[in-house]
């Protein structure tokens, strides 16, 4: 019997589910058990003798295989990490060191702001805060020379702006800096930067990723090229000195629940893109955002540079006031905080302290739910709200 000649780029679908696979042997699971092993024999040889494993904290096969599983959907070599923030800030300090320039997003995920003012201050590193859509143009003035590291979120998080990669790959390169994008919004179906020239992508694994709102987890992918394995040595010394990587069974959970994430996403973009019409024909809403909904400021280049739409849009609303009464008033809308589950959330930024946004601004997360149910009821919570006057629509 011969085997059928397959695409030689599989589907999304066809990708997440063999992310991974090794060889079939039979009578084994199709997916191995995970391994809960803290140290392993030796017998009488040297510690990885033939690459045999000896302590967990360095060697779990559990972790190998969601490496390998995530490594091949972002295109590059992958380590995992405990946490979205554990990944972020050993990609960071693994990199850097005292008087080196850092470039960081100004409107990016806020704890990574909280990491360069009480982490990389401390050791004496020069962080500069720059807008989502102002770091391609300081790249294309050349306004990077000198700087050892820039990162990205793009989609950034939570006003959702969209940054050319390429163009700022090509700028860091010329300035011998390395570029890192938080690849966390897009997920590694939705957006690929190592394919655009970044050195490293970084993602909260805990989003949509696994997507059951169950998981902490978080990792890190470098280009594979000389300079990214070194780049990769230098992070993974780091994790096994600092005790970074996560448990067995996380590792295990998160490739279990990536297999869905073609399903979840499409179901979870359909939303949002219902959603956004709503939010945009409300007089209690103003500025919805949606990258990849058509007059949004992002939307041609979302276009060019994503590969597929994600599930988290965001918009404002009058005052928390407004927020608290919207919530009260519908059945599906969960106050959360976090993106990308299977449960419709939202998130009101600006209670926790770390965002430059008003008050009412919200950050909406959507489920797998039925598009229709969702639309009726976000209908139904902001015709319990007054009109923001003055505001424009979206």
């Amino acid at each position: 019997m011969t085997t059928p000649d397959l695409p030689t780029e599989l589907g999304d679908g066809s990708r997440l589910v063999h992310a991974g696979d090794e060889p079939v042997v039979p009578g084994a699971p199709l997916r191995p058990s995970p391994v809960f092993a803290a140290p392993y024999h030796l017998g009488d040889q040297a510690p990885g003798w033939q690459g045999a494993d000896g302590y967990a904290r360095p060697d779990n096969p559990t972790l190998r295989v969601f490496e390998r599983a995530v490594g091949e959907l972002d295109g590059g070599d992958c380590l995992s990490f405990a946490t979205g923030m554990a990944a972020i800030s050993s990609a960071v300090l693994a990199l850097v060191g005292p008087g080196d320039r850092v470039v960081l997003p100004s409107d990016g995920y806020y704890a990574t702001r909280v990491l360069a003012r009480d982490e990389l201050a401390r050791f004496g590193v020069q962080v500069e805060l720059v807008p989502t859509l102002e770091i391609a143009d300081v790249a294309a003035r050349g306004d990077l020379d000198g700087a050892r590291l820039v990162l990205l979120e793009t989609p950034s998080n939570p006003q959702l702006d969209v940054c050319d990669i390429a163009a700022v790959a090509a700028a860091t390169q010329a300035a011998g800096a390395v570029l890192v994008v938080d690849n966390t919004t897009a997920t590694p179906i939705g957006q690929r930067p190592l394919a655009l020239g970044a050195d490293v992508v970084v993602a909260s694994d805990t989003k949509a990723l696994t997507g059951h709102s169950d998981v902490l987890l978080g990792h890190v992918s470098t280009a594979q090229t000389e300079r990214g394995r070194e780049l990769n040595t230098r992070i993974a010394a780091w994790r096994k000195t600092t005790g970074n990587t996560p448990g067995a069974f996380e590792a295990w959970l998160a490739h279990r629940s990536m297999g869905t994430l073609d399903l979840r996403l499409a179901r979870q973009a359909a939303n949002a893109a219902a959603l956004t019409e709503v939010l945009a024909a409300s007089p209690a809403v103003s500025g919805p955002r949606w990258p990849w909904r058509p007059g949004d400021a992002s939307f041609e280049l979302a276009q060019r540079q994503m590969l597929r739409p994600n599930g988290v849009v965001s918009a404002e609303l009058a005052d928390a006031e407004a927020v608290a009464a919207f919530v009260a008033a519908t059945r599906f809308f969960a106050a959360a905080t976090s993106f990308g589950g299977v449960h419709t959330t939202v998130d009101r930024r600006a209670q926790w302290g770390g965002d430059a946004v008003p008050a009412g601004f919200v950050r909406f997360s959507c489920g797998i739910e039925d598009t229709a149910d969702l639309v009726a009821d976000l209908e139904a919570g902001l015709s319990a709200l007054p009109a923001v006057a003055g505001r424009p629509l979206g």
